[in-house]
């Protein structure tokens, strides 16, 4: 797979692109994030399977970055940085991020992140496979709206835009309203995986969708085991 890393450091990034090629990925490296930009527009070299960006660039910040990349391309893109405040974890995924990883960071842990967000990449035209169990019509519950085959929300008839893993847990959630799915459940049905330390990103994403949607009570916290939706009365 071809990976970009966005890094100013070069130490770091010959460090970690040691470590990356040496678990079969090929690296290009963007010490800016104009030549991110660059390196990412459509035609300017074979796709990327991932990005890993640094928040802290010399020529712009990584949010300004992110934002832009979003509009060339659906490559997934992992923020890695050493910003650990939730509110920059959530102002990343909410600009398009697949993930948020927080320096110093354990090599094995940064390898399932990119494999857990490269088996999960939505194809570049777009398109989002049907499932003949899904529901023709949205899924409604109280004012909220949830359209699966166009991947849109809608609270009160208002778009409520969403990350690709938001939407995704929310229509995992919102399937079986009122059931509890355990974390490990839910990290292994939206992030495809089993590593225990994503368990961070799904709070992160949980918190993101109650904000998003203006209703903190419809995701409920089961202390101890995981998540359910409480479905609104209408």
């Amino acid at each position: 797979m071809r990976l970009l890393l966005v890094e100013d450091d070069n130490h770091v990034a010959a460090a970690l692109s040691a470590v990356l090629a040496r678990h079969g990925f090929k690296v290009s490296h963007a010490r800016n994030g104009e030549e991110a930009l660059r390196a990412l527009l459509p035609g300017a070299s074979d796709p990327f399977g991932v990005v890993l960006l640094d928040l802290g660039l010399p020529d712009q910040d990584g949010f300004e970055v992110c934002g832009r990349i979003r509009k060339l391309t659906s490559t997934p893109v992992i923020m890695v940085t050493a910003r650990a405040d939730v509110r920059s974890r959530i102002h990343g995924l909410n600009l398009g991020a697949d993930d948020y990883v927080v320096k110093p960071y354990d090599p094995m842990e940064l390898l399932a992140r990119i494999h857990a967000v490269s088996r999960r990449t939505v194809p570049a035209d777009g398109a989002v496979e049907e499932h003949p169990e899904e529901p023709a019509g949205p899924l409604l519950l109280g004012p909220v709206s949830i359209e699966l085959s166009t991947r849109q929300v809608r609270v009160n008839g208002a778009t409520v835009p969403l990350t690709r893993k938001e939407f995704d847990l929310l229509a995992l959630l919102a399937k079986r309203p009122g059931v509890v799915f355990r974390r490990e459940q839910i990290i292994s049905d939206v992030w495809r995986t089993s590593w225990e330390g994503t368990g961070r990103t799904l709070e992160v994403h949980v918190a993101s969708l109650r904000s998003k949607l203006r209703m903190p009570a419809l995701i409920e916290t089961v202390r101890g085991v995981g998540y359910r939706l409480v479905a609104p009365a209408v």
